[in-house]
């Protein structure tokens, strides 16, 4: 059994999706790449042999991507929406912030950052804003360093 240090939180969402790329990355490795190292040794001599180097260290990455995320999904919990506070932001939730200065509104997720993705407005936990805003509740206003400076947001609202 882990210990509780070694947990790793991840919310339903993320740990399908690192499942799915899982069973991606398998069948890319079984199939793909070996039909090019297969196709690349075909080739000849290959200590000269750019492709068959290239498929080679390809199936290196892919290989060190499948067991970091089988590390993760052996350490994963899959967060209970019903065991998490609704008044105080925390992992899952998904917060709307207003900025101060040019009072826009956006809606982010608070994630752990193995599935943190900043296109699709999944902050880390871990990240400045993520440690800045967790532990706040609804109505509060706060600070975060930026490259571009310190921003002020202002907690208009809490969700699962």
């Amino acid at each position: 059994m882990a210990k509780s240090k070694d947990i790793i939180y991840l919310t339903k969402e993320g740990f399908d999706s690192l499942n799915d790329e899982l069973k991606q990355l398998r069948e890319k490795l079984m199939y793909d790449i070996a039909q090019r190292i297969k196709e690349a040794r075909e080739f000849g001599d290959l200590s000269e042999n750019s492709e068959y180097e290239e498929a080679k260290n390809e199936q290196g990455r892919i290989n060190g991507r499948i067991i970091e995320i089988e590390n993760i999904l052996q350490k994963a919990e899959i967060i209970d929406p019903n065991d998490i506070q609704t008044d105080v932001i925390n992992l899952g939730h998904q917060v709307l912030l207003k900025d101060l200065k040019t009072n826009k509104e956006q809606k982010i997720k608070i994630v752990n950052s193995q599935e943190a993705d900043i296109f699709e407005k999944k902050i880390s936990v871990e990240s400045p804003l993520g440690k800045e805003i967790s532990g706040r509740r609804v109505g509060e206003e706060i600070r975060v360093k930026t490259p571009g400076g310190i921003q002020r947001f202002k907690i208009m609202g809490i969700e699962l």
